[in-house]
């Protein structure tokens, strides 16, 4: 009774969609939306954003190609403000409808922010920017943890026009200055110090160190989240005091639709991260709608996405589409065993979470705990459950489907990326009733095209066929280019497939004509769902004065899902071998992160090249997976004598592993 109950539900959910995706038009299916989205996009994308968006100007057209590979601009001559959609639409309607529970490191301790207040604390940060020369189209960096006054951070620079690029909190001192010093940030918004797992961070430390590299940087905002004292130099602001004294009203910038929302860099094949450009309506058009319709949102519901909001996941999920949709939104601090393995589980029954999105590391993490961890908690709240940042294997989604859905909940596989915006795959929304296959994003949101294709760059026709994963048409949340570098945006992304956007991925499409993504096909690894360029790992190490050479790839972890794994070459005079790998791991933590930092460090006497001297990765990725006997071609190694050394090498090194 139970299972027809909650079906003939999503019969009446997905009839609701369909009315309201087709507005006036006759109720449709879920092919024919997905059809109708593909066959005229500026209709359907237009009809959305009329009745998703409020607009200070209405748009002239809703879409337009520009010069350029992927060059396409939606909702031309709108204006409208992100942070008056965001929050005064619903300060006007239910100005006491909370729109965050930041769940803080301690559980219990969770503190519930509403719209009015959520807005006051927001024009409020708004006004103390602007008095101090913050203006529109200034690069603000935000280096805080998850917590209402980083989402409010984020939203006073939409507010006022300026561009925020958020900088996740774990990332070193280096690292942060290569992102401040490439989109030229004027300010930094901070905390005196950051708390997760029972830990003190030492963010301050962190930016005092990065910014003394930073000659664009002219104000350093440092806001209170504990009691302690902290060095205050001549670039500090006092962020609580400042706030405190400016007014809770801030008249919005009403921006043009393509102006700039933020940048966010992510890693690339190359050394270099790259900063990622998303727009302002397009982009939060496309977050909106996808956190409603992938994740069944009703309103009332408890969103709980556990993403830091250093990543897209948090912008996306945890701020710009829940927010939009009037949701309450879910800021979780702490870490998934702090202060034991139940939390996610203990957090759910307290806050009575309805939807919970999170990583599949996070879940095969837990899973190695044993169920009594979740059973004891009372999810009966939880109706969707969600995964994102990596493929999940079977076993992690079956556990997270039996144990912790107790088989009644939806369970969406999710695949996009930072450059996406937004959900591009996965399994809701669909008919009624219809299969979800368990570790398959399977099905594309509207206004997705998915191609695959071949090594000749021709795309492959029918089902049950595997290729390069791509998709044939431009959609409103997708990236407008790389800051400061259009041509390696076009590089990385519409070169090697003209006409079509190259998602990185490899996929296969099965009988049925679903999509499973299958891995990565350029040197980028997922680490924890974190992409990582292995060349940014290289280059890193190769900064030590013992090493000539590097080569890292990835390989498959039973908890982060990928792992690095070095192999480095010495200098002849180099004795302490040991202590060398040592400096190597700190040297990547310090430049990087240390999520960053190989597992495995591997000293070889030399690399596998070809005869043009490039390092044949794909023979280090066999001989790691015990596949030396079978190493496919190898007529273009410059000396096959090499494989033996690598070979002996990694069989002596793993001996000394299980003995140690």
């Amino acid at each position: 009774m139970a299972a027809a109950v909650r079906a003939a539900a999503r019969g009446r959910r997905l009839g609701a969609l369909c009315r309201g995706l087709s507005a006036s038009l006759p109720a449709a299916s879920y092919a024919e939306l997905r059809a109708r989205a593909a066959r005229d996009p500026a209709a359907f994308w237009g009809q959305q954003a009329r009745a998703a968006l409020r607009w200070d100007t209405p748009y002239s057209a809703a879409r337009r190609p520009a010069p350029g590979p992927g060059a396409t601009r939606w909702f031309l001559g709108g204006r409208l403000n992100v942070a008056v959609n965001c929050l005064d639409q619903h300060v006007q309607q239910s100005p006491d409808r909370v729109a965050l529970i930041w769940e803080k490191d301690e559980p219990g301790t969770e503190v519930k922010i509403t719209y009015r207040e959520l807005l006051d604390m927001t024009c409020r940060l708004a006004n103390t920017l602007k008095k101090y020369g913050i203006q529109k189209g200034d690069r603000v960096a935000v280096y805080m943890p998850v917590s209402p006054l980083a989402v409010a951070a984020m939203l006073a620079c939409a507010r006022i026009g300026a561009v925020h690029t958020v900088v996740f909190a774990g990332f070193s001192a280096e690292a942060l200055a290569g992102r401040i010093n490439d989109s030229e940030c004027k300010a930094v918004i901070t905390y005196n110090q950051g708390i997760r797992g029972g830990r003190i961070i030492e963010l301050k430390k962190t930016v005092d160190e990065a910014v003394k590299n930073c000659p664009s940087v002219k104000h350093v905002f440092v806001a209170q989240r504990t009691d302690n004292t902290v060095h205050m130099g001549d670039l500090d602001i006092p962020l609580n005091e400042e706030m405190a004294r400016e007014a809770p009203v801030c008249i919005p910038e009403s921006m043009e639709s393509e102006d700039m929302l933020f940048m966010l860099y992510t890693s690339g094949s190359t050394g270099k991260p790259k900063g990622i450009v998303h727009t302002q309506a397009g982009y939060l058009l496309y977050a909106a709608l996808t956190h409603k319709y992938v994740f069944d949102y009703q309103q009332g519901d408890i969103f709980g996405c556990v993403a830091d909001i250093g990543w897209i996941t948090g912008h996306s999920y945890v701020v710009y589409g829940p927010l939009c949709n009037g949701a309450t939104s879910v800021l979780f601090e702490s870490t998934p065993t702090y202060p034991d393995p139940g939390r996610y589980w203990e957090t759910v029954q307290r806050l009575k979470i309805n939807q919970f999105y999170g990583a599949p590391t996070a879940i095969r993490l837990l899973l190695k705990y044993g169920d009594q961890w979740v059973k004891k908690y009372d999810r009966s709240s939880l109706k969707t459950l969600g995964s994102v940042g990596e493929p999940i294997n079977h076993e992690a989604w079956q556990w997270f489907h039996k144990v912790v859905g107790d088989s009644k909940c939806t369970l969406v596989d999710t695949w996009w990326q930072t450059e996406t915006g937004g959900i591009c795959i996965a399994p809701r929304p669909s008919e009624e009733g219809a299969e979800i296959i368990p570790a398959m994003a399977m099905r594309p949101f509207f206004g997705i095209v998915p191609v695959l294709m071949d090594e000749n760059g021709k795309v492959i026709e029918g089902n049950d066929v595997s290729g390069a994963l791509c998709i044939a048409e431009p959609w409103p949340g997708m990236a407008r280019t790389i800051y400061r570098d259009n041509q390696r945006f076009v590089d990385a992304y519409f070169k090697t497939y003209p006409g079509y956007y190259f998602t990185g991925d490899s996929a296969y499409r099965t009988k049925e004509g679903y999509y499973q993504i299958t891995g990565r096909m350029d040197d980028v690894i997922n680490v924890s769902g974190h992409r990582l360029g292995t060349a940014e790992i290289e280059d890193a190490m190769d900064e030590h004065p013992a090493v000539p050479e590097t080569a890292v790839i990835g390989y498959p972890h039973e908890i982060k899902g990928e792992g690095a794994f070095a192999f480095v070459v010495l200098k002849d005079d180099t004795v302490q071998t040991e202590h060398v790998k040592q400096e190597l791991k700190a040297i990547v933590a310090s430049k990087i992160a240390k999520y960053a930092v190989p597992d495995h460090v591997l000293v070889v006497k030399r690399l596998p090249k070809t005869r043009s001297g490039k390092i044949m990765r794909r023979l280090l990725k066999k001989i790691i997976a015990d596949e030396g006997s079978n190493l496919g071609d190898i007529t273009t190694l410059e000396d096959p004598s090499v494989i033996t050394e690598i070979l002996d090498a990694y069989e002596k090194y793993k001996s000394e592993q299980r003995t140690s």
